[in-house]
């Protein structure tokens, strides 16, 4: 059986490599750890691209496009449309609320979930950012209670919008 053993990176559009630089490695003290210029498509299809990759400590990456000459609708997004989430000790969760809110940078939170903490940023491209440290004290879910609560939401959801 084949498995997938863990993230590498997840990949988003940004609006400005330098500014999306500052955020995530000046502010979270991500690096930098590989940049290179797409000229073509793997179809030929010429371009002109900025990929990014900002590495975490367990050597997965989030990664940006840089695309200034295809249209992207870069909106606020809502935490329940789209976030991403770090994890951090609670000593740094207090001190990336602390550092956000001095500098300026939208900062909410500090919410419990019961099983995590978590604080919330916006990046510059829009993006919800989530700082957030596990609860000791939350049992994991067995299968059945997981089940039971996707059953539950199946049969009592809203109407669909979409």
């Amino acid at each position: 059986m084949i498995k997938i053993k863990k993230l590498h990176h997840s990949a988003y559009r940004c609006k400005d490599t330098y500014q999306t630089k500052k955020f995530y490695v000046n502010f979270l003290g991500l690096k930098l750890t590989k940049a290179f210029i797409i000229d073509a498509t793997k179809t030929n299809r010429k371009t002109k691209v900025l990929h990014s990759f900002y590495s975490l400590n367990d050597g997965s990456a989030i990664a940006f496009f840089e695309d200034p000459s295809s249209p992207f609708k870069f909106i606020k997004q809502r935490d329940f449309d789209l976030h991403i989430a770090f994890e951090v000790n609670f000593k740094d969760l207090i001190s990336f609320f602390e550092k956000g809110k001095k500098l300026g940078i939208e900062t909410r939170g500090i919410s419990d979930h019961g099983f995590i903490k978590s604080i919330y940023f916006r990046d510059p491209n829009g993006y919800i950012i989530e700082l957030t440290t596990p609860s000791i004290k939350s049992p994991k879910q067995s299968e059945r209670d997981l089940k039971k609560v996707l059953e539950e939401w199946d049969s009592t959801k809203p109407s669909k919008v979409y």
